[in-house]
């Protein structure tokens, strides 16, 4: 038998149809996490400049924006608090009555059926814009921040949150918000930690729309060194160890090599976000005419979800849901 013959791939690449017939790696709707950025006030929809197609929303607004959300299939969304108010310890985001506490309250009323993942970081909440309280000496300081997250943790499920996220990159704080969590009754609240979070240049545009950039200094102290991959599995495998019931990598694309190996190591769901400097980049060269971005970005989807993601963070998730129904 001649060879060339019985062994033809491209058998299997003649239509569309063959093609999802076979197809390895799948994409739905429900594997993706929309971001939502919440502000004080009613009726505020402000664009975020470096995220196009991004805005801040007032909480009535976000309502309006997850009933689109909703029609084109999406199921989850994770909420990050702007607050008017800041201060060194990041009081409005363990106020019980605070900004996201409020949103979380009024998004389960009007969609109880939706995931509401709520980041827990400090970064967001205070004066300084670093992820946990400031020492004299100007120094983060890890263990008196725990307690704090802890609070938030409580306050966030208190309101009906259904996943906790922390991403403050704090040693321990699985721990302490599993346990403040079980102490308060939440012992059915799972924790999606931010087990691998990297001191990445493409936080960049976030930082704009969360007004969170450091006042001084930099997270290079505790967020990851990006040469770094055997410390990435150590600090999964110590999450998990401390009750984490769910795992994320960030950076995605950049860190497709460390998400692989994270969820080889990990037998628990992986979440990979996608974040904001790599959705800019894409937003930018497709507004140049420089690449197809429907294309881009369902492509760059399918890449992460193939190295190990069970479901990826991504500012695209609307079109990438609204694609994916075009499709069939």
């Amino acid at each position: 038998m001649d060879i060339s013959n019985s062994m033809r791939p491209r058998r299997l690449r003649r239509s569309p149809a063959m093609r999802a017939l076979v197809r390895e790696t799948r994409l739905h709707p429900a594997q993706l996490v929309a971001p939502m950025f919440i502000v004080p006030g009613t009726g505020v929809r402000t664009p975020v400049s470096s995220m196009p197609g991004v805005d801040n929303l007032s909480i009535d607004e976000a309502l309006k924006q997850i009933a689109e959300w909703w029609e084109v299939g999406l199921r989850s969304i994770i909420v990050f608090g702007v607050p008017d108010h800041k201060d060194a310890i990041g009081s409005s985001g363990t106020d019980p009555d605070g900004l996201i506490p409020q949103a979380i309250k009024a998004i389960k009323a009007a969609y109880p059926e939706l995931i509401v993942m709520a980041d827990l970081c400090l970064c967001e909440y205070t004066d300084h814009g670093h992820c946990g309280l400031i020492s004299e000496a100007g120094e983060v300081m890890n263990d008196p921040t725990l307690a704090i997250l802890g609070q938030g943790a409580v306050a966030y499920a208190d309101a009906g949150a259904d996943i906790i996220a922390p991403s403050d990159m704090m040693d321990g704080r699985v721990a302490a918000i599993r346990s403040a969590l079980d102490d308060h009754g939440h012992s059915d609240i799972p924790i999606l930690s931010y087990a691998v979070k990297y001191a990445s240049a493409f936080y960049g545009p976030f930082r704009e729309a969360a007004q969170s950039t450091p006042q001084f200094g930099d997270r290079r102290s505790y967020q990851m060194d990006p040469p770094n991959v055997r410390e990435a599995i150590k600090e999964a495998l110590l999450d998990l160890a401390e009750g984490a019931d769910m795992l994320m990598v960030k950076p995605a694309l950049p860190y497709l090599d460390v998400l692989q190996q994270v969820k080889a190591a990990c037998d628990v769901p992986v979440a990979a976000y996608c974040v904001s400097g790599e959705y800019a980049m894409i937003k930018a060269a497709a507004a140049n005419g420089w690449i197809d971005e429907r294309r881009i970005v369902m492509e760059s989807l399918i890449s992460i979800r193939r190295a190990g993601a069970d479901f990826i963070l991504t500012y695209h998730a609307a079109d990438a849901a609204r694609w994916l129904a075009e499709e069939g």
